[in-house]
């Protein structure tokens, strides 16, 4: 097996300069969720080239795709995944072009050993992580119906592996209210901007009462149009997180308790919606992220000690679908937060082009260690069937 991992790596070191090209003519080119449109071309064909069978667009998705393996032989079927959108203004802001390079890289150093390992190979391009939740819908495509695990890695300012996620919901809350002139006549105006504001003030009362971990911040999308005119419209946006799914539900109600309130305060009419599906909270398969551990350590990323909250990402769904991980590789010098215009920096950076080759490596021989150890795919499915419920 020993053998078998290095082979591996030495195909990703040919491929390095490829790869990293691929990593930053993405990062050169940052494209939103659903409109990942050159991206995905980009990665299927160079997919493509290394001998994958290719399906794109795929799953009722115009910039999701799948590639899988000729080499179809008995054993676990393992999904590497792809992310590539990019966040509003701030472009690769979240390192989703070494996400994409990473998933590429392993599956490129695998398709020349292919036909010497059971199992089958699979790459999934998943879009709109940051918003949309592209797994969730290729879930809800059957995406996953043939595979027995999942995995990827994502960049960030720490190592972690066994890593878990948020449960997220967003919420839109509208109120209408009624024109006046602000000065001459307020009484007779209904101010939807006092009303967002007011749901504001709730919220900021209720955190002192939600569980650690849990978290509740939005921002004011419309506010009014002048300021003598009192507001007859506004609107809030909010990101609604829990590390489980069924409190994350439970302060969605609390919220939309808030906004009732402000509305009854001020007379405003509510107006309050989820949007999309939300994203469940993430369930790291331990014995998958073991191994995964054990070989991005013997490749010189030790696992650090986790700081900071945690995320939320639609892997979270898919979880609960099959056993899978998502684990994290240090870019950065230092704490660089993710989602900064200084991680978008730190995405193109020579350590991120060291951590990708690492991350392809770490992700390549955590499957050939899944394709060769009965014993390691046993416990995978055991923990997975424990948990689930």
């Amino acid at each position: 097996m020993k053998g078998l991992k290095e082979r591996v790596w030495e195909r990703i070191d040919e491929l390095a300069g490829e790869l990293w090209e691929l990593a930053l003519r993405i990062h050169e080119n940052p494209e939103l969720g659903v409109q990942e449109h050159k991206a995905a071309r980009w990665l299927t064909e160079a997919l493509g080239r290394g001998g994958f069978e290719v399906e794109f667009p795929y799953g009722g998705l115009d910039t999701a795709f799948r590639a899988e393996h000729p080499e179809k032989g008995e054993g676990p079927a393992i999904a590497i995944l792809a992310e590539y959108d990019a966040l509003p203004e701030l472009g690769h802001a979240c390192g989703h072009n070494l996400i994409a390079t990473t998933a590429v890289g392993a599956a490129l150093g695998l398709a020349p050993l292919k036909g010497e390992l059971p199992g089958r190979l699979v790459v999934l391009g998943t879009p709109a992580e940051e918003g949309g939740g592209g797994k969730i819908l290729l879930i809800k495509a059957g995406a996953f119906h043939d595979v027995d695990l999942a995995m990827m890695v994502h960049p960030s300012n720490q190592t972690l592996v066994g890593r878990g996620s948020l449960a997220i919901t967003e919420v839109v809350i509208e109120f209408k209210g009624k024109a006046a002139h602000a000065s001459s006549e307020p009484e007779k105006g209904i101010n939807a901007l006092d009303a967002v504001i007011q749901t504001f003030n709730a919220l900021n009362a209720l955190r002192q009462h939600i569980r650690d971990g849990a978290r509740i911040h939005g921002i004011i999308t419309y506010g009014g149009v002048k300021p003598n005119i009192v507001p007859e419209y506004a609107a809030a946006n909010f990101y609604v997180r829990a590390p489980e799914n069924d409190y994350r539900d439970e302060l969605v109600e609390k919220l939309r308790s808030c906004a009732q309130g402000a509305a009854l305060a001020t007379g405003a009419a509510l107006t309050f919606k989820t949007v999309g599906p939300g994203y469940k909270a993430m369930r790291p398969c331990a014995p998958l992220a073991q191994a995964f551990r054990r070989n991005i350590e013997a490749l010189g990323y030790p696992v650090e000690e986790a700081k900071g909250g945690l995320g939320s990402t639609d892997m979270g769904d898919v979880s609960w679908e099959v056993p899978a991980i998502h684990p994290y590789i240090r870019i950065t010098e230092g704490e660089v937060p993710g989602h900064s215009r200084e991680f978008a920096q730190a995405a193109r950076s020579e350590r991120a082009r060291m951590a990708m080759l690492a991350a392809a490596k770490a992700v390549a021989a955590t499957c050939i260690d899944v394709w060769t150890d009965p014993e390691l795919f046993r416990a995978v499915r055991e923990e997975f069937q424990r948990t689930r419920g």
